[in-house]
Parts: C-alpha cells; structure tokens; sequence
C-alpha cells in the first residue's frame, strides 16, 4: 500500500477549520495545566524537602499512565465521540486541580496528577482529535496536525511564566485552587464546540476514498511499520523529557533567577508555535521524514548548547537552549503522527493511534524520572543531557527507515 495519503478534490470546509481551532484550544487548555508541573516542581522540593527524584516522580507516574491509558482513549473517541471525550477530561482536570491544592503528601500528589490529570488530559489531546482532523483534512495532513500539536508548545510556553507568576504571589496551593477554577470555567463551552462534526471533504471522481484501506488494530500491529513508529515515540519522548521537565531546575542551580530562567524558557518555547507548524506544513511538501529529520538536529543542537552553560553569566547561552530546544519541542509530532494516518487510515486509526503512544508514554517516564535520578546520583543533568542526544538519534534513525512504503 503506498504510504502517501489520498489527494481530495474539494477542500474543507469552514465548519472544518472552526472545528481545527476548537481543538487546539481544547489542547491548549490541557497542555498549559500539565506542563505547568515543571514549576510546581520546585515548590514541591522547597516544601515538602523531596529529592528530585521523588519530585519528577508524579509526572514520571503521569507519561506511564497516559501511554497506558491510551488505547482505552483512543478506542473510547472511536466509539463515543470528541464531545463525550472533552467533557469527560474536562471535569477530571477539574477535580485533580481541586484535590491538588489539598495535598500534604507524595502519593496523593502522584495519585492526583499522575492519574487523574493525565487521564483527563489525554481526553483533550492528540488522540481525541487527531482521527477527527485526518479525516476532514487529507490534502493539508500535515498542515493540520501540525496547528493541532502546536497546542501542545503554545501551552508549555503559557504554563511556566503564568505558574511561576501565581506560585510567587500567591503560592503553589492557590495556584491549583486558581487552575481548578479556569478549568471549571471553560470546561462545558470546550465539550459544545464539537457538538456537530463536519463531513469529510469528497474525493476526487468519489471512488479513491472508497478504495483506501481501512486498518484495524490486529492488522496494523503485524506491520514493520508500527514497531518502527513505537519505537520512534518512545526514543523522541525519551530524548526530550530527559530535558524538559528539568529546565529550570537546572537554570537555577546554575544559579539563573526561578522568575527569569522560567520567562526565557517560556519565551523560548513560544518558538515550538510556529516551529511545530513550520514543519508539519513542510512535511506535506518535502516528506515526512525530511522534516522530522530537520526537528530532531535542531534539538540536539539546542541541548549541546545546555551542555556548555557552566555559569550564571552566560545568558546567550540560555537563549540559544530556550529557543533551539523549545523550537522544535513537539516539532517532530506532526510529522509522525500524520505518518501515522497516512499508514493505517480508517475508522479505527484513534485505537490504533492509541497503542503504538504507548510508547511516548513510556519514553517519557523513562525520561523525567532518569534525569531527576541521574541527578541524585551526580548532582549534574550533564550525563541525562549527553542520552537526550542519543535518544534523539536513534528516534532519527528509526524514523528514516519508514521512508519505505509498506507492502
């Protein structure tokens, strides 16, 4: 079967393009309250007195259990609709936010986040509305789940400066107690946005989609193809959360302000905005693995540059990590997970979709907690920096090998 997806005649629609922004504001929702744990880290350490190993062991628990959850995700959207799936995240956000604000000990911390949040947060984001965008953009693919994973950068990029700000000023209980409230807020208008979804566009002479293959689980699992692209989700999250959760506390023991190592990050993560959709545009005109090939140096780029920080006064340096390293965070989503549509197209691409994330969400539990337990052992994130690279290789050279259309 050639790997290329069906080319429509006609292009979507505008209820369409409403239906792609409702998404990305759902994502973003859910990603700026998950990747707010980064700051939360800190008040965790200066609190409770946890080593940072026990610290990052929450959101280590949190990837577990979203790769975990997964399939029963993905299969739960196939099956019930966005709607159901947004609403049903929404109001569990809303209630580990809440109890979040009341812990007082490690594992109500890890119970609250690492299960509740994550579960919630997997029902705003890639697998609910990837199978919804693939469908009603095939011409635009990559364009479209690229807006749809630059949610994802646009919400790391809000959570570090907005949570340090209300953890400053107010405290990390009332910062949860705050979040809670906004997710309260937002959470019916988010579920209303997909009450109708739109019809995909015609193909052109009506018989090319009909003629597409329509993978299940059990067939795609038996595929080169899906090991490949298991792999290549698990070595990408281990190459970035063996940075990413750990920034800033990096930047500060270096000895970096907590209020301006978090705006630079931020800023710099601001970048992945346009970055994750520069590529995933650039992977419908140039390959997929062209333009994942291109994220991937990008970020090995922007880690070597953590690597030659050694003092306070090297803010050029900071810069450079910020903004190479946060340009291309999620970079590489679009790419694969348009690869992934273009593979095994069909009604159950959301389960399917499901499983093989499994493997992102063991890669970045791997990640987080390793570089946290790295940590402890040396007191340095050099050699947890030095095996993102070599993650981020390997997810390369994996994902080099599907340039080979499957038989």
């Amino acid at each position: 079967m050639p790997a290329s997806p069906v080319r429509p005649a006609e292009k979507p629609s505008r209820q369409a393009w409403l239906m792609l922004a409702g998404a990305f504001l759902a994502f973003t929702v859910g990603a700026s309250l998950m990747h707010s744990y980064t700051v939360f880290l800190l008040a965790f350490v200066a609190d409770f007195g946890w080593t940072r190993a026990e610290s990052s062991l929450a959101y280590s628990v949190g990837q577990l259990v979203g790769g975990a959850s997964s399939p029963l995700i993905g299969g739960l959207v196939d099956r019930v609709g966005v709607r159901r799936c947004v609403l049903l995240g929404g109001c569990l956000l809303t209630l580990g936010l809440l109890g979040s604000a009341f812990a007082d000990s490690l594992w109500q911390v890890v119970f609250l986040y690492g299960v509740v949040m994550t579960v919630g947060a997997n029902c705003l984001g890639l697998l609910v509305f990837v199978p919804l965008v693939s469908r009603i953009f095939v011409r635009q693919r990559g364009m479209a789940v690229s807006v749809l994973q630059s949610a994802n950068a646009f919400g790391r990029a809000l959570s570090a400066p907005a949570s340090q700000m209300l953890i400053t000023g107010f405290g990390w209980r009332a910062a949860y107690l705050t979040e809670a409230a906004a997710m309260a807020v937002l959470v019916l208008p988010l579920a209303a946005i997909f009450r109708r979804s739109p019809e995909p566009p015609a193909s052109a002479g009506g018989t090319a989609a009909a003629a597409a293959r329509q993978w299940t689980l059990a067939e795609a699992i038996r595929t080169r193809a899906f090991w490949l692209l298991f792999l290549v989700y698990m070595c990408t999250s281990i190459g970035s959360f063996l940075v990413s959760l750990h920034q800033i506390a990096f930047a500060v023991d270096i000895g970096f302000d907590p209020l301006y190592a978090a705006g630079v990050l931020g800023m710099g993560s601001f970048l992945a905005f346009p970055g994750v959709i520069a590529t995933g545009t650039l992977s419908d005109y140039i390959g997929r693995e062209a333009s994942a090939l291109l994220a991937y140096g990008i970020s090995i780029l922007g880690v070597v540059c953590a690597l030659l920080i050694t003092s306070p006064d090297q803010h050029l340096l900071l810069w450079l990590h910020g903004c190479g390293f946060g340009l291309t965070w999620g970079a590489r989503g679009p790419a694969i997970t348009a690869k992934t549509a273009d593979l095994f197209p069909g009604p159950r691409l959301g389960t399917i979709l499901g499983v093989i994330t499994i493997g992102s969400g063991l890669g970045a539990a791997i990640g987080s907690w390793a570089a946290g337990f790295i940590f402890d052992l040396t007191n340095s994130y050099r050699i947890a920096f030095l095996l993102s690279i070599v993650a981020y290789v390997a997810g390369s050279v994996a994902f080099w090998a599907l340039r080979r259309p499957m038989r």
